[in-house]
């Protein structure tokens, strides 16, 4: 397979107006392909999004992973991160239209996907509220894969709602030992939905594995105050070999199914 690797940057109406760069990669086809959005977590672009991104293109789907953090000055971790996921929507919008501008995307086949933060900022995106919000005029992702995405907050943390949805199909996968939630908090959240934003979600939960199963690098320690359902403290991340490896292989049906 034939892949076109570029570094790009793009402008964004966050506040204030920022500039975003990513790096894009399209796999040669002779008609346009699909494209995914990759977001980081709150640690920054760490390899997460490199471990899905040859099999997305091998599997003859563009994507491109964003730098939210390098826009905004922030260093990584927790402590730097903007206050709410809220704030780098208009990134992955902006995204949204970067690509579609590309000959070689179909504009009507985009879809997202993230981890923790970037989970987050993935699930608000199949909100109407944020497409009207930060859509500029711009259709619905295609389709949307959360990792991890600290599943206690929604409907529980103003402004994190998924009572409504756009419709398109999420993925959302997580593991039963991540401190920041319950082992059964994917269940939970799908009890709070109304049926029919339960409708359009797929759970996926890994026995045994933690918050950044799929983060491929030494295990380490981080300290957030949205771990353990919002009571703040200590979570290890540490790579589930066996959960990430089921965790990609489902991201390139998902994405092969829905783009």
């Amino acid at each position: 397979m034939s892949l076109r690797t570029a570094y790009v940057a793009f402008a964004t109406k966050a506040e204030p107006a920022l500039t975003v760069a990513g790096k894009l990669a399209i796999p040669s086809a002779e008609t346009k392909v699909p494209a995914v959005i990759l977001c980081h977590g709150s640690d920054g672009v760490d390899g997460r999004g490199e471990f899905y991104r040859p099999a997305l293109n091998a599997a003859g789907i563009a994507t491109l992973e964003i730098d939210m953090w390098a826009a905004r000055g922030s260093a990584r971790g927790a402590a730097a991160r903007p206050r709410s996921p809220i704030e780098t929507l208009p990134d992955a919008f902006a995204a949204k239209r970067f690509l579609a501008e590309q000959p070689e995307i179909d504009a009507a086949r985009i879809g997202i996907m993230g981890f923790s933060w970037g989970a987050v900022v993935t699930l608000l995106s199949a909100t109407p509220g944020a497409l009207a919000r930060f859509g500029d005029g711009q259709g619905a992702f295609k389709a949307h894969m959360a990792n991890y995405p600290v599943v206690w907050a929604y409907e529980t943390v103003p402004g994190l709602s998924l009572a409504e949805l756009t419709g398109a199909p999420i993925l959302i996968q997580c593991g039963d030992a991540d401190t920041y939630d319950d082992p059964d908090g994917l269940d939970q959240l799908m009890a709070r939905l109304p049926e029919a934003s339960r409708k359009v979600i797929r759970g996926v939960t890994y026995p045994g594995a933690g918050h950044g199963f799929d983060r491929d690098l030494p295990a380490q320690t981080i300290n957030d105050p949205f771990a353990h359902k919002g009571k703040g403290g200590p979570v290890v991340m540490e790579f589930n070999p066996g959960a990430a490896t089921a965790s990609r292989d489902a991201c390139v049906t998902f994405f092969s199914e829905t783009l």
